[in-house]
């Protein structure tokens, strides 16, 4: 599994003050994509337990809401995110996982897609697609994406999110 970077503060991906993480690869090659440089899979640097630790220090600042995670394309990391995530929760059970994805929930999704799934709070789905897009989109690049919640394992959308002037200053 390789990274690309990691935020210590990010205002931009997800409520609050979070961390953020970059993972290389995706397949999906969006037009326009904001993150072209992360396509390929190898390129970026291995994510060991050196870089763990470090994404826990941030993860344990106080100041800290959460993970977020991006790419490229998270859903395609395998079992080694499956088990940074689990471990995330389990270190961090106050804090909140974000995920963005061009997978579609309610699409075909193998069972090590949804098991990276299962520990999200938060799950933005759907391909980038650049004439959808808009800024005033929170947390999101375009209109035909949708940010889903996790309810005790039901993805249900959070339209509150979107909605709430809170969000949106």
């Amino acid at each position: 599994m390789n990274y690309s970077k990691i935020k210590k503060y990010d205002i931009s991906n997800g409520i609050g003050i979070r961390c953020s993480i970059f993972f290389t690869g995706c397949n999906f090659h969006c037009p326009e994509c904001f993150n072209p440089e992360l396509w390929d899979k190898n390129s970026g640097n291995v994510f060991d337990d050196e870089v763990k630790n470090k994404l826990f220090t941030y993860l344990s600042d106080e100041h800290c809401d959460g993970l977020s995670v991006l790419g490229g394309e998270p859903l395609i990391q395998g079992m080694a995110l499956v088990e940074l995530l689990e471990e995330v929760k389990e270190k961090f059970p106050n804090k909140t996982i974000w995920l963005w994805t061009g997978y579609k929930l309610d699409g075909e999704l193998d069972e090590t897609q949804r098991m990276i799934l299962s520990q999200c709070d938060y799950v933005v789905d759907g391909l980038f697609k650049r004439e959808l897009s808009g800024k005033k989109l929170r947390f999101r690049g375009s209109s035909n994406q949708i940010i889903w919640r996790n309810e005790n394992g039901n993805f249900v959308e959070a339209t509150d999110i979107e909605n709430n002037d809170r969000f949106n200053k």
